[in-house]
């Protein structure tokens, strides 16, 4: 993060991101993520931990955002997803 009155570029924001995403989508198996978050929270909602509903609402929101990441990565192949953030990452 910037310190507050400094604008970062468009360009530097957009490099931050693919590199963010490349780190995570090849860092692990992002694709079944989701399916894990789900089996992780199903565990924890039999236990007395997961009967508090602010916890309950923050797992559903995990799983949504993930959810999202991997739909949107989901039509390229992971080579083109590789060649996406070099490209991006050389700008």
């Amino acid at each position: 993060m910037t310190k507050e009155n400094q604008k970062p570029t468009e360009s530097a924001v957009m490099t931050a991101m693919a590199q963010f995403l490349s780190d995570i989508w090849f860092e692990d198996e992002i694709r079944d993520q989701p399916e894990h978050l789900c089996e992780i929270f199903e565990a924890i909602l039999v236990t007395e931990v997961g009967d508090y509903k602010d916890l309950r609402i923050k797992m559903i929101n995990c799983i949504k955002t993930v959810s999202k990441l991997v739909e949107a990565l989901e039509p390229f192949s992971d080579i083109e997803i590789k060649n996406a953030y070099e490209k991006m990452l050389a700008a």
